[in-house]
């Protein structure tokens, strides 16, 4: 009996171009919501340094992204840092959930609606 074990996992280019749209699109929504927070708004595009000014933008400190790095405990942070941005932007918990399940859409939402930064919040 021979067994060919010979597979090829290659993407679709249809949903390569997906992925490539959603990309672009989370740059643009992160760019526009560091410029509402008063940070550049090209740090959207650096790997890390767009997580450290979220983190800054929701925490104050934005050095608090390297607890990400401890395993669980990151998708808690992950799910608070989406809390606090909410408030920071006077959202309600419902816009959280949003922000947390369908991240794109709602950055995009956060990103071109009239809500302005309100600062750090306090309490997540």
């Amino acid at each position: 009996m021979d067994y060919n074990f010979d597979y090829s996992y290659q993407a679709s280019p249809g949903a390569s171009l997906i992925g490539l749209a959603l990309g672009v699109l989370a740059i643009v929504a992160l760019w526009k919501i560091f410029e509402k927070a008063g940070e550049p708004g090209w740090a959207a595009i650096i790997p890390f340094y767009n997580i450290y000014t979220l983190f800054k933008i929701t925490w104050g400190n934005g050095w608090k992204f390297l607890l990400l790095l401890i395993p669980i405990a990151n998708i808690v942070f992950l799910i608070l840092t989406m809390v606090k941005l909410a408030k920071a932007f006077g959202k309600s918990g419902g816009f959280a959930v949003g922000l947390i399940f369908l991240s794109v859409i709602f950055y995009c939402i956060l990103a071109f609606d009239q809500s302005q930064y309100l600062g750090v919040p306090e309490n997540a």
